[in-house]
């Protein structure tokens, strides 16, 4: 299978590498200077808190072309117009690995609703330079797949290749039927944590202030509860159900954890607010009046 690597941020950088070292046929898109130190050096990995880097020297691409079996897009969610639109005319089957709330439609009006999978890719990570330093595997973090699947809900053939195709690298891929409500469930979460992040001035800055936890907690609690499906996956319910104390105690500390510490919820930058923007744009329009 020849494989194209859409992005080459945290997550597109790290899928691209482990893939060309277990010896798959992938390429990496990048532009502007990512293209250009991608092209100098490779791409340039450390373990988080380690002085080592490696350098896995990924073929790189400007520009989408034809003859990729399947193109893995790893964009934020407001970039993704952009990306249907040079993946518009070219073939192939096209997985998209990112936070996305608004489902499968618009993605398969302008692409072809045949060619659309998604997914999440759930490794972490931070740019440092341009060195990508990955969260190291712990308990919490290999007890959580990246989900794949197809919009309908099948296992197909396909959908069986990619993930073990995945498998194979190392990363912790999984089937998910229920992909859309699983991204959405994300979203519900997702959004009220970054944004109280980012507010705040950081994971620990947001752990320090346990007010702001609590309506953090309640905002997911209301995406949640407005939600036209049950949560994917079901743990999820706990964020309704557990007593509010109790969650926020969790949520503290989680949030002065290495794992929230070291991932993209320092990251402060404008893309992340934009993104972050849109997924709420999305969230809102698939879940009933707040």
């Amino acid at each position: 299978m020849k494989l194209l690597v859409y992005g080459a941020g945290v997550l597109g950088s790290l899928f691209a590498a482990r893939l060309h070292e277990a010896g798959h046929d992938v390429s990496l898109l990048a532009r502007g200077e990512r293209l250009a130190a991608l092209r100098r050096h490779g791409v340039r990995l450390a373990e988080e808190g380690a002085p080592a880097v490696r350098r896995v020297p990924v073929p790189v691409v400007e520009h989408p072309a034809g003859g990729y079996d399947l193109t893995a897009v790893f964009v934020r969610t407001h970039q993704v117009d952009a990306v249907l639109e040079s993946l518009a005319g070219l073939e192939g089957d096209v997985l998209f690995l990112l936070n996305w709330a608004a489902g499968p439609e618009p993605l398969g009006a302008v692409i072809g609703h045949e060619r659309v999978l998604l997914g999440f890719g759930t490794a972490g990570g931070t740019m440092d330079g341009d060195v990508v330093r990955y969260r190291a595997p712990n308990f919490l973090t290999r007890r959580v797949a990246t989900p794949i699947g197809e919009p309908d809900g099948r296992t197909t053939p396909r959908l069986e290749r990619i993930v073990e195709t995945f498998r194979t690298t190392g990363i912790n891929a999984k089937a998910e039927p229920r992909i859309d409500a699983w991204l959405k469930t994300h979203a519900a979460f997702e959004v009220p944590l970054g944004q109280a992040v980012h507010t705040a001035g950081g994971p620990v800055a947001l752990a320090d202030d346990p007010d702001a936890v609590r309506g953090m907690l309640r905002l997911m609690r209301q995406n949640l509860a407005a939600m036209p499906t049950p949560p994917v996956p079901r743990g999820f319910a706990a964020l309704r159900t557990l007593p509010e104390g109790l969650l926020v105690a969790t949520l503290r500390r989680f949030l002065r954890s290495p794992t929230a510490v070291h991932s993209g919820l320092s990251d402060a930058s404008p893309a992340t607010v934009a993104e972050l923007a849109r997924l709420d744009e999305q969230l809102r329009a698939h879940t009933k009046a707040r």
